[in-house]
């Protein structure tokens, strides 16, 4: 008995290990042994023509290429959302596919909707794995294109217009409104604002997003109106009713003028 506690003590010792953070230490030890002797265990390499197509029908291809299969998952979701070009590769193995896969496809984007905040993004797609990466490693493919939700959520707000100088040029309600909601359907803005009028004070009322609502300025904006009131164009017009009475008068006396000068010759 005392024999095995001095091998027993001995051992620690060798291991300079506290009792402790043995098995803490153990199992560190463990899985680094297995990390590298997974790492040490080289990849299939294999040839590969992959006419295209879907992120499963690559994976296809190359557990044939491989003669072995491969673990993946992959969503119906982002096997439909995906088209992988053709593939021709020699003497590879299935990291360095997936690499320069991911890499190719990816591409920056920049959002920029008017009235909102520009977002700097990306698009993309690939197969991604844990290290170590063996024949073994389980593959999941991601696909990554920007969402609408990574936008600030644009604010709305309410704006009135005073239709009065349209209406007394001769359009009506319906004009106006019929014009706004045409633009806004050329442009393909979803979903357009309300609108609602007000009789009594002849008012517009707009509730939407501030780069929709500028169409119905810019409508109003081009539609001729009246700057002044009705009293004031009376006036205008009992003056130039005047002022041709009072040329026709000097024409006739103009004109009396003239044959009787000729007739004193």
């Amino acid at each position: 008995m005392k024999k095995l506690i001095l091998i027993a003590t001995g051992l620690l010792t060798l291991a300079n290990v506290p009792v402790f953070g043995q098995e803490s230490t153990f199992t560190q030890r463990l899985k680094a042994i297995q990390t590298q002797t997974a790492t040490n265990i080289p990849l299939t390499r294999f040839n590969l023509d992959f006419p295209g197509g879907t992120p499963r029908d690559l994976v296809k291809a190359i557990e044939k290429a491989m003669s072995k299969p491969l673990n993946a998952i992959i969503s119906d979701e982002d096997d439909n959302a995906v088209n992988i070009p053709a593939l021709k590769m020699n003497d590879v193995n299935v990291e360095q596919l997936f690499n320069a896969l991911a890499t190719a496809s990816y591409k920056p984007v920049t959002i920029i909707q008017p009235g909102r905040s520009t977002v700097e993004s990306s698009r993309g797609y690939g197969f991604h794995a844990d290290n170590p990466i063996t024949d073994s490693s389980i593959w999941y493919f991601r696909v990554d294109k920007p969402s609408s939700e990574t936008l600030p959520p644009a604010q709305e707000i309410l704006r009135f217009y005073s239709l009065e100088p349209y209406l007394n040029r001769g359009f009506s309600v319906d004009d106006v409104t019929t014009a706004i909601q045409t633009g806004w359907k050329m442009a393909g803005l979803k979903p357009q604002p309300e609108l609602n009028y007000h009789k009594e004070t002849k008012m517009l009322i707009a509730y939407g997003e501030a780069n929709k609502l500028s169409v119905i300025e810019n409508v109003l904006q081009t539609l001729p109106r009246l700057s002044a009131n009705q009293s004031d164009f009376d006036a205008m017009r009992n003056q130039i009713s005047q002022l041709q009475y009072q040329m026709a008068h000097l024409t006739n006396k103009f004109v009396t003028i003239s044959e009787q000068e000729k007739s004193g010759k």
